[in-house]
């Protein structure tokens, strides 16, 4: 995973395979813009021999000047031409690595994606991504003019003399010995920032998303405290680390270009005892004032160069992250719908949640999971939408390890809606067309009437054109929840899972979706997650788990016959509608 630069880079280049041809072309006009960029010198140098000549010839120096002045224009062009073809490459490279990052973040199981904080997810996919533009964009064609130039100026400085050669190399090594001295400690510096940027994005996007909750309960002052501390840590980390290195850059910046310190003196004792012609001196003079120029543009990118490994492997950390494998084709034979849990265990953050539960639920069939809260519900009903893989154990669907299904395949079977449903800053009419794309803006409405959504959508500022908002934040939760059910149902899945998909609802739009649900539903397999058990006492059978085990099953009253776990809880939960029916 990129454990050096070069490993870094070359991993970049690797992800650029349609746009390589641009790289190259921008390396070919860097090098016609650098060879415009360096003759004009020598055309310059000719102009002052011939003034110190006494030249009097005006179309020569006329001459001379339009050549110096077309050659500038076309580094100026190819330049330009090089720097476009370059960023045209990496943004279009940005974008691949960008939308492999995503990809794989659906293909990864869910718990290691929730596992990692959104604010870091954020960071990595969106600011680190791009910060490899300046290295990607610029590296190559401007290494190829910053090192190419003085490389050939300072031969032809060599050839002039070689005495001077040397001398305009004096202040080189003590400008790398400082600067040096400034990249010493780097990549824990760097390391610091990159975690403490980190941290500020993950207590920010924690700290907007909780402000209700703060207000509410008065933790604005712990809170903001919090998101101080992280943001005090995150300039610190910067600030500190700019600190150290000022000093050293600073000499660097200023020792290094300061060739006349030594051309200047030694140049001059050689033309005074007639060593070097005066006219060659000079000409030496013109070429060396920007000898080290290109050289500290090119030193002001290792930054980013030093940055690359750091960048891409956290990069890389996403997109060769171990994902849920799938064939992408279907290669057995789907024989009917039923679903079936095998002995099926699986552990989040090393701890085990379900302890080997087996069920089966038969096609058509309105099947419930109740129990405790923490009891491992959730769980089986995103084992079964394939949001996980099992640690042990199989579930299959139609006689087939759903292991084995493409997930593409095996998605477009299942309509899943949970108790936090997310709705995208779209429409109201696109975030319900969301389960069927090809849906017609009557198939929406129609979807969003058997759901009972159609009467209040009708009462938003503009109806099914409404923006939600970010999150869908401009709704309530009951409208949040029965928007999203009418997504499901217009996605028309032979497998329908509710985890606690009308926890928001009132009671009367609750009567009204379960109405409405149990006709859509009809001839499809529905598995409800569910607290209030009077929503699930119809289902053919119910299924009571508690502490990642299934205690028991069986009917509404075949359960309560028994006189268990499911009896008492339906007993407390006919106690508490009491109780509300009193107030």
């Amino acid at each position: 995973m990129g454990k050096d630069k070069n490993g870094s880079f070359g991993w970049l280049l690797s992800q650029s395979e349609e746009r390589k041809g641009k790289f190259v072309l921008s390396v070919i006009l860097a090098l016609f813009s650098m060879i415009c960029g360096i003759v004009p010198y020598y055309f310059i140098a000719e102009i002052v021999k011939d003034l110190l000549a006494g030249s009097t010839d005006k179309s020569a120096y006329i001459i001379n000047c339009v050549i110096i002045l077309a050659l500038w224009l076309g580094h100026s062009l190819f330049h330009a031409l090089s720097t476009a073809n370059s960023h045209l490459a990496t943004f279009h490279t940005l974008a691949v690595i960008r939308k492999k990052a995503l990809d794989k973040l659906a293909r990864q199981p869910l718990g290691d994606v929730i596992s990692r904080p959104s604010g870091a997810l954020k960071s990595t996919v969106v600011e680190r991504i791009d910060s490899i533009e300046t290295t990607l964009a610029h590296i190559l064609p401007e290494f190829t003019t910053g090192i190419g130039a003085p490389i050939i100026i300072l031969v032809y400085v060599f050839v002039i003399s070689w005495k001077l050669g040397l001398a305009a190399l004096v202040t080189v090594p003590l400008g790398i010995v400082c600067y040096m001295l400034m990249m010493f400690g780097y990549e824990e510096n760097y390391r610091r920032a990159v975690r403490a940027t980190k941290a500020l994005n993950a207590v920010t996007t924690e700290y907007i998303n909780g402000i209700e909750v703060i207000k509410v309960f008065g933790k604005a002052q712990s809170s903001y405290e919090k998101f101080a501390a992280a943001a005090k840590e995150s300039a610190a980390s910067f600030v500190d680390w700019m600190r150290k290195c000022n000093v050293y850059m600073t000499f660097a910046m200023c020792i290094m270009p300061a060739t006349m310190l030594s051309v200047l003196p030694i140049g001059g004792v050689m033309a005074m005892h007639g060593t070097i012609d005066t006219a060659d001196f000079i000409t030496v003079i013109i070429l060396t004032v920007g000898l080290i120029e290109p050289l500290i543009r090119v030193m002001s990118y290792s930054d980013d160069i030093a940055q690359m490994d750091t960048i891409v492997t956290e990069v890389r950390s996403i997109i060769d992250a171990p994902e849920m494998h799938r064939p992408e084709k279907l290669t057995k034979q789907i024989v009917g719908g039923d679903i079936r849990l095998d002995n099926v265990r699986f552990s989040y953050d090393d701890k085990e949640i379900l302890h080997g539960i087996s069920m089966t639920v038969h096609q058509g069939e309105f099947i419930a999971l109740v129990g405790p809260s923490g009891s491992g519900k959730s769980t089986a009903a995103r084992l079964i939408a394939s949001l996980w893989d099992p640690d042990s154990g199989s579930i299959s669907f139609g006689g087939v390890d759903i292991r084995e299904i493409p997930l593409e395949d095996y998605n477009r079977r299942i309509a899943y809606v949970s108790q936090d449903n997310y709705l995208f800053d779209l429409t109201v009419r696109e975030n319900i067309r969301l389960g069927d794309r090809s849906a017609s803006d009557s198939e929406v409405e129609e979807a969003a009437k058997k759901c009972g959504c159609h009467e209040f959508i009708m009462g938003l500022e503009n109806g099914y054109d409404t923006l939600v908002g970010t999150s869908g934040g401009h709704l309530s939760g009951g409208e949040r929840q029965r928007i999203s059910i009418a997504r499901a149902m217009l996605k028309n899945a032979d497998i329908i899972i509710l985890d606690e998909a009308t926890a928001y609802t009132d009671p009367e739009n609750e009567a009204v979706i379960q109405r409405s649900v149990a006709k859509l539903v009809r001839g499809r397999t529905l598995i409800v997650i569910a607290h209030r058990l009077s929503t699930v006492k119809n289902a053919d059978r119910l299924y009571v788990i508690n502490d990642g085990n299934i205690e028991e099953q069986g009917t509404h009253d075949e359960l309560l016959r028994r006189g268990g776990l499911y009896s008492s809880m339906w007993a407390a939960h006919i106690s508490a509608k009491d109780g509300e029916s009193d107030v």
